[in-house]
């Protein structure tokens, strides 16, 4: 699993109260580049260990398993005073304190801003909360499904097919976006520390991150004021934007160009659509997309998928065929870039790992650490920061749920 070469953020240290997916996604980014991510859960341990079945060893759950390697476990009962000592001695040796739990709460155990930055001055502190301070839903809990009620994300299906039923979109988008702009804005502080020395509180608030990310297209005709045109991104909101039929199976085929488009059509039998003045400019195609989509759907129908992916691939037209989760796993690409690992977990055994996405070629990210068992690295942590290994196995006790 080691790499000779340094990564990026070899020799910082990240303190992790954050639990779930959100913020252990963030500090996982953190961990494969380097850092040093010391995840602190409470006796019960993270929620996520509990989701889904583990194969040996209880609150090794596989959602778990995907967003906490590269990182050690200490489990501490921040209701007790040894364990907060403990807590407070490993601030004091942290470049980033990082968590969600929602400011009242992190304020009655003694571990807001104004008071970390008393024990680590310099200290990078990134608070991961459902909505920003100063806002009419400060302080309310936040979820993945809440952020996207709140959002319109739930309302994008309905405008997309006609049902009037908002729906979520079954994926944790939400919680995943948010940790990425988490997982940016710790690496801006850690820059901003290395510059000046200076650390800073740093507030990654859900709502105002997700509705950035949803609204980047979706803001459309009401970018300007006044509104040049309703909200929502019509050619990604078109019903006949979809995977379409072909003989055998499903194709996704995105022409962009004038020349692609007329292209298509000549492959497809269709010389006639370009002369159609619905579909002649690019202008005049976006005004008419969904007869544009419904006309695609027909002459995709007539070939069979590799019959379409040979002739578009002559022709530079971008395409793929349309692959079921199921087979995701075995695809030819993600298998030829060794994406999809199996390693050997010390308890679990063996274990399916996607490697960091990103390639950094003097400072790879890589899989240093399994994801860890509940409080496994708790003794060894505290003896570092000078406790006698009594006194340390004391502090870092923990039950089982």
């Amino acid at each position: 699993m080691g790499t000779e070469k340094q990564a990026v953020l070899s020799g910082i240290r990240v303190v992790d109260l954050t639990s779930v997916l959100l913020g252990p996604y963030c500090t996982q980014i953190l961990g494969d580049l380097g850092a040093d991510v010391i995840k602190v859960e409470p006796p019960e341990g993270d929620l996520l260990r509990w989701g889904g079945k583990s194969p040996k060893t209880e609150g090794m759950g596989p959602i778990f398993m995907n967003v906490n390697r590269n990182k050690r476990s200490i489990c501490l009962d921040l209701k007790q005073d040894r364990a907060k000592e403990a807590l407070v001695k490993l601030i004091e040796s942290a470049d980033v304190f990082i968590h969600n739990i929602r400011a009242a709460g992190i304020k009655r155990l003694g571990f807001w801003y104004d008071d970390v930055k008393k024990v680590n001055p310099n200290i990078v502190y990134v608070h991961c909360a459902g909505y920003g301070a100063g806002g009419a839903y400060e302080g309310r809990q936040a979820y993945d499904d809440l952020v996207q009620a709140a959002t319109g994300t739930a309302t994008l299906l309905p405008r997309f097919d006609g049902n009037e039923a908002p729906r979520y979109l079954p994926s944790l988008v939400a919680d995943k976006a948010t940790g990425l702009h988490a997982a940016y804005a710790s690496l801006a502080g850690i820059i901003h520390r290395l510059r000046t020395g200076e650390g800073q509180f740093i507030e990654v608030p859900m709502m105002e991150s997700f509705t950035s990310f949803v609204m980047l297209e979706h803001l459309f005709g009401s970018t300007y004021e006044p509104p040049t045109g309703p909200v929502g991104y019509r050619r990604v909101l078109n019903p006949n934007r979809r995977p379409y039929r072909a003989k055998d199976g499903f194709l996704g085929i995105v022409p962009y160009s004038d020349a692609q488009w007329e292209e298509f059509f000549r492959l497809g039998g269709r010389r006639d659509v370009f002369k159609d003045e619905r579909f002649a400019t690019f202008a005049a195609r976006t005004k008419h997309i969904q007869e544009l989509y419904a006309l695609i759907e027909k002459v995709v129908a007539t070939k069979t998928v590799a019959e379409w992916l040979d002739l578009l691939a002559e022709a530079n037209i971008p395409a793929m065929k349309v692959t079921d989760l199921n087979d995701v796993l075995d695809d030819e690409h993600l298998s030829s870039v060794d994406f999809f690992q199996i390693l050997e977990h010390p308890s679990e055994g063996a274990y399916r790992s996607m490697r960091h996405p990103i390639y950094f070629e003097s400072s790879p990210a890589s899989v240093r650490r399994d994801p860890p068992r509940l409080g496994q690295d708790g003794t060894a942590i505290l003896m570092e920061l000078g406790y006698s290994e009594t006194d340390a196995k004391s502090i870092a006790m923990h039950k089982r749920r």
